[in-house]
């Protein structure tokens, strides 16, 4: 395909997702099914254009004067891939695949730039009524940060070290350019690409096979180093999920301790099994929800982890469609889970032990404002020194911006170039 068809094709992804009111992900999985001649490159591609579309889609909008599947599109093309508008046009006169050329109208504002009076929240790209909320977490940033989540992410990996080092996963992974990253000692990145370039699929490479590697944003591996478990500890994963930080965890303790993996959902736990097995992960127990699933370990457990469920604000370079889905409604909901769950989990700590609280949002109201409610509920806790916790996990002081005002560590793309996640450490009096 060529660019006109790309462009035509990402124009009618982007209208299913509208109308339809389903994930980019399902649209484009349905295009590509009911449009088997398009190859590889030309599903990624169109995939690219309708991603980059969302991220920007409220500046794209602006500029356009509408937020059509069209004008965030055609302003893809122009703004984000350098494409001349007047090639463009005499290229889609001659392409039967093409969309309609660009209108007077829409030549003019394509190549224009936001106006002085633009909106703040138009700016940074995010959703107006988040605005407040951002800007209390950021302050004088928060337009910055907004601009920096609206970013392509790059395709970060934590090296499993039960079953490698850093060092082999690099030279395995030597034809994708891939690199260190700047924060985890055991993280690989391959930064994003521009226009229509290839995320590669690592997942087939014979590193990823044998359990060299799991693919895992930075921040994911960085939060889950300031959880701070070590060999021979007891530890409860309350939200396990899929077991991405479970994993993590394991290497930390090398394989020496005991791990519990559980999750109300059995669903978001199903995966876990197969990828304890390929990683090599021999101290984690499994919980299945059962009723009486974690009786027997109320009041013993050193650490206890909860990557509470969240709004996923922080991942919104990766998943954009969702920043412009989320409700004050769904926010409300996030935060008495956030509660409920906090409240449950610590019930498992002994005398002693640490809470860490970690969600993958850059809100306060799912941060800071959280754990001060809990803190305020439980005073028997108090909140480990967040700069004392980054030098133990990393030897280095922690980075300009990322200790919140609530004793948190915030992480964001522009802070430390991953997605967005929050951390909170808790001791229990002895």
């Amino acid at each position: 395909m060529r660019l006109p068809g790309r462009l035509s094709a990402a124009i009618a992804v982007l209208t299913d997702v509208e109308t339809r009111k389903r994930p980019v992900s399902e649209a484009l999985k349905a295009w590509g099914i009911n449009n088997r001649f398009a190859g590889a490159g030309d599903r990624a591609a169109i995939g690219n254009l309708v991603y980059d579309a969302l991220r920007r889609r409220a500046s794209h909008a602006a500029i356009m004067g509408s937020d059509t599947p069209r004008a965030l599109v055609l302003a893809v093309a122009v703004r984000d891939w350098g494409q001349d508008p007047a090639a463009l046009n005499e290229i889609f006169v001659t392409d039967d695949h093409a969309p309609e050329p660009f209108s007077e109208e829409e030549l003019a504002r394509v190549v224009g730039q936001l106006s002085d009076d633009t909106p703040a929240h138009v700016i940074a790209d995010v959703p107006e009524w988040l605005a407040p909320s951002i800007e209390r977490a950021f302050g004088d940033n928060w337009i910055a940060e907004g601009q920096h989540m609206a970013a392509r992410p790059s395709l970060d990996l934590r090296t499993n070290t039960l079953k490698s080092q850093r060092e082999r996963v690099l030279k395995s992974l030597a034809r994708f350019n891939a690199v260190e990253t700047a924060i985890s000692p055991v993280g690989v990145t391959m930064p994003a690409g521009s226009g229509d370039a290839r995320t590669p699929n690592v997942t087939t490479d014979e590193g990823y096979l044998k359990g060299w590697f799991e693919v895992q944003d930075q921040g994911s591996q960085i939060v889950s180093a300031l959880a701070g478990a070590t060999p021979g500890e007891q530890v409860l994963d309350f939200c396990a999920g899929a077991g991405g930080k479970t994993l993590a965890l394991a290497a930390a303790m090398g394989n020496k301790g005991q791990i519990f993996a559980y999750d109300s959902d059995r669903n978001r736990l199903a995966p876990i099994y197969d990828r304890l097995k390929r990683n090599g992960a021999r101290n984690v127990q499994v919980r299945a929800p059962l009723p009486d699933a974690l009786d027997d370990l109320v009041g013993k457990m050193d650490r206890v982890i909860i990557d509470a469920p969240c709004t996923g604000t922080g991942t919104w370079r990766r998943r954009p469609d969702t920043k412009w889905k989320l409700t004050p409604e769904l926010l409300a909901q996030r935060v008495q889970e956030q509660a409920a769950i906090l409240a449950d989990a610590q019930r498992f700590l002994k005398p002693g032990g640490t809470l860490v609280y970690i969600t993958c949002s850059i809100l306060p109201e799912e941060n800071d404002d959280q754990i001060a409610a809990f803190c305020a509920a439980h005073p028997d806790f108090t909140m480990v020194d967040p700069k004392a916790l980054w030098q133990a996990a990393f030897a280095s002081a922690a980075p300009a911006g990322v200790v919140t005002a609530g004793s948190g560590i915030a992480l964001t793309p522009r802070l430390t170039n991953t997605d967005g996640f929050y951390l909170a450490a808790l001791k229990r009096g002895a």
